[in-house]
Formats: C-alpha cells, sequence, structure tokens
C-alpha cells in the first residue's frame, strides 16, 4: 500500500509539474489572430473589440473559472478603467496609449481592492446580490456626476497619441488591432503565470474546498481578494483599450448588459480554462454581429439560443466539447 501511495504522489507531482509546459496547440489561437490581420484586413475595428472582449473574459475567467468567485458586477472594473483613459487623455490631455492604459489598469485594481476587501468576506447568493449591488451604484454614481463622466452622452473628445510616436491609426483600425493583440498577449502571459502557479492552485483549492483551506491554515480572504484585484487591473486595462480605440466612452462602460455578456461570453468558451475566454468572446461577437445585420431587434434570441444549447449538451463549454471530441478522435486512432 506504502509504494502504491508512493507511486500515486509521484505521478501527480509529474502531472502538476508538466501541466505549465507550452502545448504545441496553444499557438493556434495567435495564429489566429496574426492570419486574421492579413485574411480580413476591412474588418479590424471588429477585430479590435474581439480582442478586447477576450481580455475582459479572461480576467473573469480568473475570479470565476479558478477562485469560484461567482459575480454579477465585473462590469464595474471595466468602466473605472475605460473611465479613466477616457478622463486623462480628454479632461487632463495626458494622451499617451501605453501610460493610459496603465492607469487604467491602476484605477481599476484600486477599485477591486476596496470592493472585494469588504464584500469577498461573504459566499453564494449574497455576494452574487453584493456585486450586483456596487456595479449599480457605481452606474448611478457616474450618471450622477455627469459634469465629470458626461451622464448619457459620454466622455468624447479622446485623442490618443501614435503608439510608441511612430505608429498611428489609420480608418481601418489597422494599428489598434495589432496594439490589442499585443496587450493580450502579454495578459495571457500573466494569466498563465498565475494560475500554474502555487498560488494558482490555492485557489482551486480554494474554489473546490473552501472550508478544507480555511481548516489547514490557508490566507483564503486574502487570496481571494489578491485574484480579485488583479482580475480588476486586467478589466481595467480592457477597458482602457475599449476607450482609447472607440475615442468615447458611456454609461454602458459601466452596465449590467456588459456583465451578463462578459459571463456569456465565459460559459460559451467554457469556464476555468483560459483558453474559454478566447473561443467564447469570438463567438459571441461574430454571433452578435452577424445577427444584428440580419435582425436588429430579435439578435439577442439567437445568441439566448446558442449559450441554452451549449449549457445543455457542451459540459464544460464549446471548448470542453473540442477537447472531448479530440480524445475521441485520438482513441479511435489507436
Amino acid at each position: 500500500m506504502a509504494r502504491s501511495e508512493r507511486a500515486s504522489g509521484a505521478a501527480a507531482a509529474e502531472f502538476l509539474l508538466k501541466r505549465h509546459t507550452l502545448r504545441p496547440a496553444e499557438a493556434l489561437p495567435w495564429l489566429i489572430g496574426i492570419g486574421a490581420y492579413f485574411a480580413f484586413p476591412d474588418y479590424m475595428a471588429l477585430g479590435t473589440q474581439i480582442l478586447i472582449g477576450v481580455m475582459f473574459a479572461l480576467s473573469l475567467d480568473l475570479v470565476l473559472g479558478y477562485a469560484g468567485i461567482v459575480t454579477l458586477g465585473h462590469a464595474a472594473f471595466f468602466g473605472t478603467g475605460a473611465y479613466a483613459a477616457a478622463l486623462l487623455a480628454a479632461r487632463l490631455g495626458w494622451s499617451e496609449p501605453l501610460s493610459g492604459l496603465a492607469f487604467a489598469g491602476v484605477c481599476a485594481a484600486l477599485a477591486g481592492f476596496v470592493s472585494g476587501w469588504v464584500l469577498l468576506r461573504y459566499r453564494g447568493l449574497t455576494l452574487l446580490m453584493l456585486t450586483l449591488a456596487t456595479a449599480i451604484m457605481l452606474y448611478e454614481l457616474g450618471n450622477a456626476r455627469a459634469d465629470i463622466t458626461g451622464g448619457y452622452d459620454g466622455v468624447t473628445g479622446i485623442t490618443i497619441k501614435p503608439l510608441f510616436g511612430r505608429f498611428d491609426y489609420d480608418l481601418y483600425g489597422h494599428t489598434y488591432y495589432l496594439y490589442a493583440l499585443a496587450v493580450l498577449f502579454v495578459l495571457f502571459v500573466v494569466a498563465r503565470r498565475i494560475v500554474y502557479s502555487p498560488f494558482g492552485q490555492a485557489l482551486v483549492g480554494i474554489r473546490e474546498n473552501l472550508r478544507r483551506m480555511e481548516a489547514i491554515g490557508s490566507p483564503v480572504h486574502r487570496r481571494l481578494v489578491a485574484i480579485y484585484t488583479i482580475a480588476a487591473a486586467m478589466a481595467g486595462v480592457a477597458g482602457g483599450l475599449y476607450a482609447q480605440s472607440n475615442a468615447f466612452v458611456t454609461l454602458s462602460a459601466l452596465g449590467f448588459e456588459r456583465s451578463a455578456s462578459v459571463l456569456v461570453m465565459l460559459i460559451l468558451g467554457g469556464t476555468g480554462r483560459l483558453y474559454g475566454a478566447f473561443l467564447g468572446a469570438a463567438i459571441y461577437m461574430l454571433l452578435e454581429d452577424s445577427l444584428a445585420k440580419l435582425s436588429p431587434e430579435f439578435w439577442e434570441f439567437g445568441v439566448g439560443l446558442v449559450l441554452v444549447l451549449t449549457v445543455l449538451f457542451a459540459r464544460g463549454g464549446l471548448l470542453g466539447l473540442l477537447e472531448r471530441a479530440a480524445r475521441r478522435a485520438r482513441g479511435l486512432w489507436r
């Protein structure tokens, strides 16, 4: 029995050590992203918004998929970053893009830390309602301070300097697409390092069995606040890029619809997988664009139908479905 236990422990340790190793399939999303730049040069504006959606969904995956924090207020951090970058450029005249994104991330991280320190003491439905209420209060605060945020008219007149002082922004959005792809790559590397680190494994432990993690002395609250703050910063960067690429921000950046849509993206792709954010955001936004052209009034019905079918028949999202199909194909091949 002791020998069997040692063998099992060694196998488990070897598995954990190899989990972080890059696999060839992980290059596929990046090859698609680069290929899309050359294959669809007239659709770079849509491509930029898809990449921003991936960033936003990736940030939600850290808190929902890995830490098990259920939230309906994640748009609060996206909107905080968007307004931070917009106001920095439009009101204060600071229009350097990279520092604007950094400022957006810091502001969102601060909002995430303050709210997370209070809210993450609660669990379940209480936490769900508190995150929703926090986002609603922030939305109403933005509406009340229309002298700063512009209210329903939003912040306009955002002018961003050329990237690195050399690369200007063309009408079709080619520069913004490459800019967004590079930012997404940096955020993904950070997220991947987190989830495969001991800290990331502790988050999974908290998600799976909170009481056991508390019983063994794990600083559960501090770890949850830490990942909540990191995810808020990533969402803020996505919001800042949204403000820069669109040259305006309205209260919709803080609205419940944005929190709901990013949750749908993640469920479609698959939670707790990182690359589920890529697949879910791309499918959701392409569906939204195509169905809105066919029926501007009823496009949400189509998205809802796809979501229902995914939940009923694709456990683990569409990425989970693809993984199971690939395993079956390998089994048949053998």
